[in-house]
């Protein structure tokens, strides 16, 4: 187990959103790291349930949870997203459908959805 606090991130490549949610996460949970888990458009492959991106994500987080010990899991999704286009309405329905698959995944870890706005900062959008 890797010393430290730990949580974790599926978050778009785009590197506008990395720093804003990382400094979020730290002080929202008061963990020590965030281990990032980057894809285009993550929400948006985890709601639509692409199987080979899918399980490269579940993977990912797996080693997150299991050998660092993250109890939190944050799906985000963004403005301005190149790898999967569409409103703030469209990105919350793929964060809240992202969130469930994670639940079914059966961690032992809470599950946040996060938006961040074309100001680049970060509204926590719920929590299972």
């Amino acid at each position: 187990m890797a010393q430290g606090t730990f949580a974790t991130t599926i978050n778009c490549m785009d590197g506008r959103t990395q720093l804003p949610v990382i400094n979020w996460m730290i002080e929202r949970f008061g963990v020590d790291y965030v281990d990032s888990i980057t894809e285009p458009g993550p929400d948006g492959i985890i709601a639509r349930g692409q199987p080979q991106l899918l399980d490269s994500i579940k993977t990912r987080v797996l080693i997150s949870v299991e050998k660092h010990g993250s109890k939190t899991i944050v799906i985000v999704g963004h403005h301005d997203c190149a790898g999967n286009p569409g409103t703030k309405e469209m990105h919350l329905e793929h964060v809240r459908k992202s969130m469930e698959e994670i639940k079914s995944w059966h961690l032992k870890a809470d599950i946040y959805g996060v938006w961040v706005g074309e100001d680049w900062t970060v509204e926590e959008i719920g929590k299972i």
